[in-house]
């Protein structure tokens, strides 16, 4: 937990993980031991259709938690047919246990109202490995927050880490600007995957005073928070000025419903600051994301026009 530069207190979360209490392979003690040892404030244990509660290990609060994973079959398996409509959904925060028996045949809607009836958080993980498209996407309702980045979807013959381009068409053509999250979605814990570890690599910034889910939750739902890697963004509007403040990086970039842009990048040494302005007519919204010199990334919120 820390307050920055504006007076704001932040806390660094983890919002999906998997233990040996389904298909990980670090107990909780031992991923509470490698998160606080890299400054996270709290964790959620995301077990497939284990249906956490909170707890605290070794002094860490551990945040509700529960990944549901269901598909129209019924049947899942790592060569499933992404036509066939495959949706994970991280429960979050809940205030008391969905009622969800485990049913991999259960529509996503039906998860999503369970979540949502038992006053948890909803998010959506991973639509890029789950190849969720658009559409799929827009017919869902009551989904509190979405994956940008899911850190072990780089792993193996996958390697659909990033989810933006799905998330920018369901914006630009369908009007539908969910808050952008990001997790590791940690399993192995020692294995390197691509240019970094599946654990404490990608984590959420939540601007709140406590770690109680109620606040967590306050914070998602008011979009007051931003995914990190590493680097700080703070993304504000002026007129029609869009300003983006970081830590240093080596690269700014603005996204849009505009295909290209030239004002729209910046990069350099220890950039810390940018504003994007355009005279084109049309801009219906506008996200941030910042890469640092070590390809760590940041993503802010959508602002719409």
């Amino acid at each position: 937990m820390y307050t920055d530069r504006y007076g704001k207190t932040w806390v660094k979360l983890a919002f999906h993980q998997h233990s040996t209490r389904s298909d990980g392979r670090a107990t909780p003690e031992e991923i509470v031991r490698l998160y606080r040892e890299a400054g996270y404030d709290a964790v959620a244990l995301t077990d497939h259709w284990v249906q956490n509660g909170a707890e605290v290990i070794d002094g860490m609060p551990i945040l509700p938690g529960c990944e549901y994973h269901v598909v129209k079959s019924g049947k899942v398996d790592r060569m499933q047919d992404s036509t066939e409509g495959i949706y994970h959904i991280v429960g979050l925060c809940y205030e008391r246990t969905p009622r969800l028996e485990k049913d991999l045949s259960l529509s996503p809607q039906t998860v999503i109202d369970a979540i949502g009836e038992a006053g948890g958080l909803a998010v959506l993980a991973h639509p890029a490995w789950s190849f969720n498209t658009p559409e799929q996407i827009a017919r869902l309702h009551g989904i509190d927050a979405v994956e940008i980045y899911n850190t072990t979807s780089s792993a193996g013959n996958n390697r659909r880490p990033d989810s933006s381009v799905i998330l920018d068409q369901l914006a630009a053509h369908h009007g539908i600007f969910l808050p952008i999250s990001g997790a590791d979605d940690a399993h192995r814990y020692t294995t390197p995957i691509g240019r970094h570890p599946d654990y404490c690599t990608t984590f959420v910034m939540a601007e709140c005073d406590s770690v109680e889910p109620e606040a967590i939750k306050g914070a998602i739902r008011e979009r007051r928070f931003y995914t990190s890697q590493g680097p700080e963004i703070r993304l504000t509007r002026e007129g029609n000025r869009f300003l983006v403040d970081c830590s240093p990086v080596s690269e700014i970039v603005f996204f849009s419903n505009f295909v290209v842009d030239a004002n729209a990048t910046l990069e350099g040494d220890g950039l810390t600051h940018f504003a994007y302005e355009t005279q084109r007519e049309g801009l219906k919204f506008v996200r941030a994301m910042v890469i640092d010199a070590d390809g760590k990334m940041a993503w802010s919120q959508y602002m719409t026009v």
